[in-house]
């Protein structure tokens, strides 16, 4: 089996979950915050909504840069209901599907970087980014769990029951 096939099975199992935590996004409360260092629940929303299409990126991008010389930096989307977020993340997951499909084995060894300012800040084989998008992911649709607890949603099953789902992922 391909590393690129490994990699299309893992962003479909990714996707159901990353649906399930999306779908009890409570609506009307994008500038809610656990703690004033922490992200808005609407953008932390959009984050597990359109990081699937880091996969993407780092396919068919050499580089990023988060904050270009003399051109604007990243600005997420913005959305107000839930059906927008799920229509961002079956968008971000097909990107990376089809970038997936037309990519080889080895184009994944092949370096991508990551600038700020135009200084590169990390380099690594392309695999080696989608493996680590994987678990940056996991950690925010973690995050994205917790804040639907602290906001009174059922938490959704994801790797196991949790105490609103008690089935196994």
């Amino acid at each position: 089996m391909k590393i690129t096939e490994l990699f299309a099975a893992q962003l479909d199992r990714e996707a159901v979950f990353c649906r399930r935590a999306i779908e009890r996004v409570p609506e009307g409360k994008n500038d809610w915050k656990p703690h004033e260092k922490s992200m808005a629940l609407g953008y932390l929303a959009t984050l597990v909504a359109t990081m699937p299409s880091w996969v993407a990126m780092a396919i068919v991008k050499d580089e990023l840069d988060l904050n270009p010389p003399g051109g604007p930096g990243y600005k997420p989307p913005t959305w107000t209901a839930v059906s927008e977020l799920l229509k961002s993340l079956d968008e971000s997951v097909a990107k990376s599907r089809e970038a997936l499909s037309n990519a080889t084995d080895d184009h994944l060894m092949t370096p991508w970087r990551l600038l700020v300012a135009g200084q590169v800040v990390m380099e690594s084989p392309r695999h080696v980014v989608i493996e680590d998008t994987f678990a940056h992911l996991a950690h925010h649709r973690g995050q994205l769990t917790v804040y639907l607890r602290l906001n009174g949603a059922p938490v959704p099953a994801i790797y196991g029951p949790s105490a609103d789902d008690k089935s196994f992922g």
